[in-house]
């Protein structure tokens, strides 16, 4: 399938994708063996089999991947983002996963934390520069306010370690990331931490390409959907246990505000 591609990437014979691999289990680091895993990897290496191309792996942190993408140090993004209608400002997306902001806290803590409004009034650790942040701040207006309850401190972190270690280390009463990384964290840790209520977001995960780069994105998003048709998707989901944030079909700039 590389005639799919752009005559730039046939000619190159790889492509260059951004990763940020400190987000299990979309992409991190095996600590055993220092390698990426994750859904992504998973994916976009099959994307690469697929198209018969190379994948260069370029690592950067979340926030430099945007800046990436519109100066051409990469070619798409192998890290979930958030489909927003303002990041289409500049971006495109290949979207693939269901995805949402997910509440939780600690065993410890879920005997008096039971459901999302039990967190107005304390504080809740999210990255400051994903749309967790304003969402969480949106989401306490409404709520806390609607329910006479004072409004819930949103933390805004470095990051998703960053979350979890606030919340550790009771910095934080709770947290919010990614469904899909709150399973994981329930999978890998369990009797640690708890997931409150249902995400207090619904919407979809993308992979992001400028918004020039239409070729590529076409070629990317045919190559997931025969993913989806030969079960190679369903399986690498599966194996990572967030089977249930799967989409039946691949869609192009389709998230929603």
């Amino acid at each position: 399938m590389a005639q799919s591609l752009p005559d730039s990437i046939r000619s190159a014979g790889f492509i260059r994708v951004g990763i940020e691999a400190t987000y299990p289990p979309m992409a991190y680091k095996d600590p055993a063996t220092n390698e990426r895993r994750g859904v992504n990897v998973d994916l976009v290496t099959a994307i690469g089999r697929d198209l018969g191309v190379e994948i260069r792996w370029e690592e950067m942190s979340f926030e430099q991947i945007i800046n990436s993408l519109t100066t051409g140090r990469i070619d798409f993004s192998g890290t979930s983002m958030t489909d927003l209608p303002a990041r289409r400002e500049k971006l495109s997306f290949v979207d693939y996963i269901t995805t949402g902001g997910q509440l939780f806290t600690t065993q410890a803590l879920a005997a008096t934390i039971r459901e999302a409004i039990d967190f107005c009034g304390k504080a809740v650790s999210t990255p400051r520069f994903t749309n967790y942040f304003p969402s969480a701040q949106a989401w306490s207006e409404k709520n806390c306010a609607a329910a006479n309850r004072p409004a819930m401190n949103v933390v805004g972190s470095n990051g998703a370690t960053a979350s979890r270690t606030d919340l550790r280390q009771e910095r934080s009463q709770g947290a919010i990331l990614g469904a899909e990384f709150v399973a994981h964290l329930q999978i890998q840790e369990p009797g640690v931490w708890a997931a409150v209520g249902k995400p207090i977001t619904n919407n979809l995960s993308g992979l992001a390409f400028p918004k020039e780069s239409t070729a590529l994105r076409d070629a990317i998003a045919a190559s997931l959907s025969r993913l989806i048709a030969n079960g190679t998707y369903a399986e690498i989901l599966k194996k990572h246990g967030i089977a249930g944030q799967a989409v039946s079909a691949i869609t192009i700039d389709a998230g929603q505000p």
